[in-house]
């Protein structure tokens, strides 16, 4: 059925719902010509499969799109709504459909795969394996992480990406072809498809929303103006729990380490207004703090723990402004990791090291027994050594060679403990 045959009432959607695999917009890494899933619809066999990529690319159209190809039975599964029940229901649809008067294969869809638990993703392993129906589950998860490795390994795994503006512009052409929606300005245009942000299925659900309230109101061409008073703030996607909520801390955090105070500031706001806890924000500054500037400016850390302090008093939005400070000052601080690489050196040193004994003359001696055992014998109060170093004294194991795992950076104030170490170094080698 063509789109311009559907009734005016079906949903936008189902009315530019692609009916075969030319109609489709985007994913051409995978379905142009000689690409891997191209390739799986045109050899008539179809293979399981794994469909990874954001809300609204087409995982479920794809999946559709495969069941008529291979004239098969569509049985779809919503692991958010499901369970165990609906997926023996589905198998036995599925054996049905297999032994009827008119044998047919069966396409099992499960929509957010990653949302059924292990036993429940184990439920599907055999009828799979004996060929019952063909499994394809869709995920905005990332499969490695999410999916049973059983399971995993037994459906191929496509790569979906966020539709280009090009791509949702081939929407809205085709929605203006069949009369669905008015003209819309270029400036009204632009900011729609920023606002869609990839997704296809916002995109649609905002041109009928559009549609229904340019008629109302009689506007066309819809303006840009208009569009703002009927979108109101311009909210992008954001998954706090998924991928993506790590891909852009991920910047943010790359961008402080590598000194550039736009950059962080570009990616911490992107969280921000994509709904993620300035509380949660507060806490990766910190960390930031500690990981990457450490001693070079021991100064960032307080300021992380302080903004942190005057978010709670706050609250949103003034808080934020706080939080943005620190970020810009994490940026342009001088960095050093030395104290992050020293600290994982001395973990990774103890796990594959022996138990050292402490040294008689560092080891606590609270009783008089301890005493008359030599517990403490010999130690040096550094205090009372000349410029309160006790040059010479040995604070590591017997017999535990120098590890080496602080080594300052030449920045910040790690420069001037560098240097100071350096002459420490050169007082306890005078004393032999």
């Amino acid at each position: 059925m063509k789109a311009a045959s559907l009734s005016p009432q079906a949903p936008l959607a189902e009315r530019l719902r692609p009916r075969h695999l030319g109609e489709v917009i985007g994913q051409q890494h995978l379905l142009g010509e000689g690409m891997a899933l191209r390739l799986a619809f045109e050899s008539g066999q179809p293979h399981s499969c794994i469909l990874w990529g954001p809300p609204g690319v087409g995982k479920t159209t794809i999946a559709r799109l495969m069941a008529d190809a291979f004239d098969a039975q569509f049985l779809s599964i919503s692991a958010v709504l499901g369970g165990v029940k609906d997926i023996r229901e589905a198998v036995e649809k599925a054996e049905a459909a297999r032994t009827g008067l008119h044998p047919q294969r069966t396409i099992m869809f499960v929509d957010e795969v990653h949302r059924f638990n292990k036993s429940q993703q184990d439920a599907f392993l055999p009828h799979v394996e004996s060929g019952l129906f063909t499994f394809i589950g869709a995920t905005t998860e990332n499969p490695s992480f999410e999916v049973n490795s059983a399971l995993l390994s037994r459906a191929a795994v496509y790569v979906l990406q966020p539709l280009t503006e090009e791509d949702l512009q081939s929407i809205v052409l085709r929605a203006q072809a069949i009369q669905a929606i008015p003209t819309i300005e270029p400036d009204a245009l632009a900011r729609l498809l920023a606002y869609a942000d990839g997704d296809a299925r916002r995109l649609l659900n905002t041109l009928e929303t559009l549609a229904m309230a340019a008629r109302q109101e009689s506007i066309d061409p819809v303006t840009d103006t208009w569009l703002m008073r009927v979108l109101g703030e311009r909210m992008r996607r954001y998954d706090k729990g998924g991928e993506q909520f790590y891909d852009t801390i991920s910047a943010l955090h790359k961008s402080v380490r590598g000194s550039d105070p736009d950059a962080a500031l570009y990616w911490f706001v992107r969280m921000l207004d994509g709904g993620a806890d300035p509380r949660y924000m507060a806490r990766r500054l910190i960390r930031m703090a500690s990981e990457d500037i450490g001693l070079a400016d021991p100064r960032a850390l307080r300021m992380a723990l302080d903004a942190a302090e005057v978010y709670e008093r706050l609250g949103s939005p003034e808080g934020e402004l706080t939080l943005a400070q620190c970020v810009i000052y994490l940026a342009v601080a001088p960095k050093s990791n030395a104290a992050y690489k020293a600290f994982n050196q001395a973990k990774a040193w103890v796990k594959k090291d022996g138990t050292r004994p402490v040294p008689m003359h560092l080891r606590n001696a609270p009783t008089q027994l301890m005493k008359q055992l030599d517990y403490g014998k010999g130690y040096r109060y550094a205090h009372d050594e000349e410029d309160g170093f006790a040059a010479g004294e040995r604070y590591l194991p017997e017999g535990m060679p120098e590890p080496g795992f602080y080594k300052p950076v030449r920045r910040g104030l790690e420069i001037k403990i560098a240097d100071k170490l350096e002459e420490l170094r050169k007082k306890n080698a005078a004393t032999g």
